[in-house]
């Protein structure tokens, strides 16, 4: 009756553990490589550009349009936007 077990946990290990940390270490790689110019999408769906990058209060300024700007927490941002295809 163990033995099941043990398999069962492995599989869930494998399949969903281990996936889950890699994209969580790739995300916190891109959060801490933020720089200014980056294009980037927040977690509430807001397009905009890093103005700037503050270390002290882990937040970022985004140019989101002409004259409008707005800071937004560092760990709100969830990835760069893709360049288009041509």
């Amino acid at each position: 009756m163990l033995i099941p077990m043990v398999l069962v946990f492995v599989l869930f290990y494998f399949l969903i553990i281990v996936p889950q940390r890699k994209r969580q270490r790739a995300l916190d790689d891109m959060l801490n490589n933020l720089k200014a110019g980056d294009k980037v999408v927040t977690s509430g769906g807001i397009y905009g550009q890093i103005i700037s990058v503050r270390e002290d209060k882990r937040t970022v300024q985004l140019k989101i349009a002409e004259n409008v700007r707005i800071e937004v927490a560092r760990t709100a941002i969830s990835g760069l936007q893709e360049a288009p295809e041509q």
